[in-house]
């Protein structure tokens, strides 16, 4: 009964804590407006649309650096027409709280990334909630266009006039998700019905996820693509008369580590390009910016916060500043207003804006007051009384007659002080944790293991030693949380728990007679840890560092399909006894296991030389597999291994109903049957450097299986095991760690309509393959799409481009269409007209 309460009182505890992290975060409702007292004096906005371009993951040094592929977005910051910043992207850094963060200028919750990853949810929507698009949008003739990562859609639906969403999640696809971007920019430049375009690439952060921003070949080929679009862009800019006042903006959602991955709070996960482009910036005479002699790694230029875009493209294009941004006009901007007046005017409506939050959040301060208090040149002031005399003092400040340059100089810095000190305290105060729920959680939550203790009391636990290390594990686990460097190099906790329980399998061995055969097997699983912790270096601190799936695989991959067909092979032969019961004529039908694995393997070298053919290089007989089944899809041989393992894991159920004489028998190769086929999906659904330690697992359990170990020993085994396999197959507290690149085996296209659903299950063999994600397909921009080989470059402006177009474009953009929504599965109707 005991262990039962404990059972019902752990999710119950984990509910309760998940709604005090998980807060509901209010807002406030509505779309702001200016001040009914304008007469028309305001700050004439300085452009008249926007085309925003969002590079999933671009990292500040990816523009910036010397390494970089951005080549001509450098000449256009050199030259004084770009305005480059590396932005602060706060965590988590994965693309839907970051969209957020951009459109409203608040800091995201947590609760974000989980909705991250619901491909249909739509709880999460920004439909009625003030962002700079919904002020686009309500302006007269306001209509906006959207094309790439479809995240967009879910947080805005209904808001774009025409629009193209592709999915986020095919990681292993590096150019036709972007292509599908691409191929509509020639007619929008055309088009002057909107005033906002908002573009979402996501190729460059597939290519991190798959090998990494440093050891990909393909990296630097992706950013001169993306650069290559920013040229095409600019030189609309240059010479349509429509895109005359049109402002460019290249931002990254969000960065990435050098394991290619994002979500924690590193310095390159944080630190993404921003950089505003416009011929206009020459004309109006802004100051060029510098870069920065700073010493860390990913600091160029002015470091601003993400959530500064809103209220700046507020200034830029003339539009009242969303209710809820937290986000501080960025003040190089400030010199594009020649009048003292129109720049201060600016502030004071940001700074106003920003008040208006800050007295919902701490109603019991004096905001309204002119007159600075008393105490506030005191030191022990918090933060939010500190706030409120720099509030009064900007009031005091503004209260004055304006006559003269110094004074306008001293109210602009005292607001930018106001508004930076607001940011920063409301931004640490957004999150708003319900601490008594967080309390009660965790208190219900020790309850629970109380409780649990005492039912094993009860019941009799075996083996004092092996339950005080259990207790040492907890102890030490429930400390590790109270720092958050511990948390993001958890694995390492791990693998010294599971060296610490190796000892204690050998110190018990050694009080026995089996003494030296224990002492070999502690040896032997001691040594095969140690490979598997070498296997994927993760965690933070750590990730991108020499391994050995990413680094040594890599140099030589022949040891690497050396290592996988051995697994296979041991998976055959696993295989074979679970379907021999007792009858020589069911030995026959465990052939049948030979293609199964067979075609698994081969699934894997094809998948493997679509995704990573670097690991395929100088390995003839990987080649001539590939030759053999070249006329099949990717999509049907995964289906194929998939009903395949579903279909001989039936085997073994019809044969213990049928032979009633040897059930006990049966039950016993049931499990082992579904044991190794179990082994079969999860190799079929891994990355190809991660097979051979399922290889190594077996090793483990094999030596495990051959010691004699008591209940709570199999049980702290498998705990201990278990987490540190997790981790040794890369693995990590960060969220961005869950491998998306094998998520789609078997699976021909993504769409929640009921014509895409119906189309799934018409035929196996009629599926377009997505085999054409290959990497070595990968082409340029001019090569993709012939419509822009008339790119010309214009030597006396520091190259950059314009583009002319053969009469057929539409035509040819039109096939290209086809095309694409041929491979995706998606219906042509998907880019809408609202």
């Amino acid at each position: 009964m005991a262990t039962l309460v404990s059972f019902i009182l752990f999710p119950l505890a984990l509910l309760l804590f998940a709604s005090g992290f998980f807060p509901y975060k209010p807002f406030i409702p509505g779309l702001a407006v200016f001040d009914e007292g304008d007469d028309g004096s305001r700050p004439s906005p300085i452009f008249d649309r926007v085309i925003f371009m969002v590079v999933d993951a671009l990292r500040s040094d990816f523009v910036y650096g010397n390494n970089s592929g951005f080549q001509f977005t450098q000449s256009l910051i050199k030259s004084g027409a770009a305005v480059p910043f590396t932005a602060h992207a706060s965590s988590p850094t994965i693309t839907m709280p970051r969209v957020k963060a951009i459109t409203t200028g608040s800091v995201p919750s947590f609760v974000d990334v989980i909705l991250n990853f619901a491909e249909s949810d739509t709880t999460s929507t920004l439909a009625h909630q003030d962002t700079w698009l919904a002020q686009l949008k309500a302006k007269p003739d306001g209509r906006l266009v959207m094309y790439g990562d479809d995240t967009w859609l879910k947080l805005f639906p209904d808001m774009f006039y025409r629009h193209d969403g592709t999915t986020s999640f095919f990681v292993s696809d590096f150019t036709e998700v972007d292509n599908n971007v691409t191929r509509h920019i020639p007619e929008e430049m055309g088009n002057s019905d909107w005033n906002a375009m908002i573009m979402h690439y996501l190729g460059l952060d597939h290519i991190g996820h798959k090998a990494g921003p440093r050891s990909s070949p393909h990296m630097i080929p992706k950013q001169k693509e993306m650069d290559t679009v920013v040229r095409i862009i600019y030189g609309f800019m240059e010479e349509e008369a429509h895109l005359s006042s049109a402002l460019l903006v290249l931002c990254g959602d969000h960065g990435m580590n050098d394991g290619g991955n994002h979500g924690g709070a590193s310095p390159g996960e944080t630190s993404p390009a921003l950089t505003f482009i416009s011929p206009k910036f020459q004309e109006m005479g802004l100051a060029r910016s510098l870069p920065k002699t700073s010493s860390e790694e990913f600091d160029f230029y002015d470091k601003v916060d993400q959530s500064d875009i809103a209220p700046t493209l507020s200034a830029l294009l003339g539009f009242p500043i969303p209710l809820n941004n937290l986000g501080v006009i960025i003040p190089q901007f400030l010199p594009l207003w020649k009048k003292d007046s129109n720049r201060l005017q600016l502030l004071q409506e940001n700074a106003k804006q920003m008040i208006n939050i800050v007295k919902q959040t701490y109603p019991s301060y004096d905001f309204d007051s002119t007159t600075q208090s008393a105490n506030c040149d005191s030191d022990s002031n918090t933060d939010i009384a500190n706030l409120e005399c720099k509030w009064q003092k900007a009031q005091q400040l503004i209260s004055q007659p304006i006559g003269d340059t110094n004074l306008s100089l001293a109210i602009e810095s005292s607001l930018l002080d106001f508004l930076r000190t607001a940011q920063a305290v409301m931004s640490s105060t957004a999150s708003n944790y319900n601490l008594t729920r967080l309390y009660q959680g965790i208190a219900l939550s020790g309850l629970a293991f109380f409780i649990a203790l005492y039912a094993c009391a009860q019941k009799g636990c075996h083996g004092a030693a092996a339950v005080g290390y259990m207790c040492l594990i907890l102890a030490g686990y429930g400390a590790l949380m109270f720092a958050s460097s511990y948390v993001e190099e958890e694995q390492h906790f791990w693998y010294w728990m599971v060296s610490g329980w190796i000892f204690y399998l050998y110190w018990k061995s050694s009080n026995k007679r089996e003494f030296k055969s224990g002492y070999t097997s502690a040896f032997v699983l001691a040594a095969l840890t140690r490979v598997m912790r070498r296997w994927n270096q993760t965690g933070q601190k750590f990730a991108g560092e020499p391994d050995i799936a990413n680094t040594f695989f890599r140099e030589h991959p022949n040891v690497m399909w050396i290592l996988i067909l051995f697994a296979y092979t041991d998976l055959y032969q696993r295989l074979l006894p679970n379907t021999s019961i007792g009858d020589p004529k069911n030995k026959l039908l465990s052939l049948l296991y030979l293609p199964l694995t067979s075609f698994s393997f081969i699934f894997k070298v094809v998948f493997t030389d679509a995704d990573a053919p670097e690991l395929i290089r100088n390995t003839p007989f990987l080649s001539f597999l590939i030759r053999g089944v070249r006329g099949l899809s990717l999509v049907f041989q995964a289906r194929v291994v998939l009903i395949g393992v579903l279909i001989s894991s039936m085997y073994p159920i019809y044969l213990r109903a049928t032979r009633k004489d040897a059930r006990s028998v049966a039950k016993k190769d049931i499990r082992g049957t579904f044991h190794s086929l179990l082994t079969l999906l999860l190799v079929t659904q891994s990355r190809a450097t991660n097979i051979p330690l399922f290889a190594i697992f077996r090793l483990q359990q094999q030596i495990l299986s051959s010691m004699t170990l008591s209940t709570t020993e199999i049980t702290i085994t498998s705990l201990l095991f278990q987490y540190a396999s997790f981790f040794a197959l890369g693995g990590s507290n960060a969220i961005s760690s869950v491998d998306l690149s094998n998520a789609y085996n078997g699976v021909s296209g993504y769409n929640v309509g009921v014509q895409l659903g119906w189309a799934d299950m018409v035929g196996i063999c009629h599926t377009p393959s997505i085999e054409h994600y290959s990497l070595r397909s990968q082409t340029s921009i001019e090569q993709a799409y012939p419509a822009f080989d008339h790119v010309r470059g214009h030597q006396s402006s520091g190259g950059y481009g314009s583009m002319h177009y053969p009469t057929n474009t539409s035509i040819h953009m039109d096939r290209i269409f086809t095309q694409v929504s041929l491979q995706y599965g998606v219906d042509a109707g998907s880019a809408r007209y609202r």
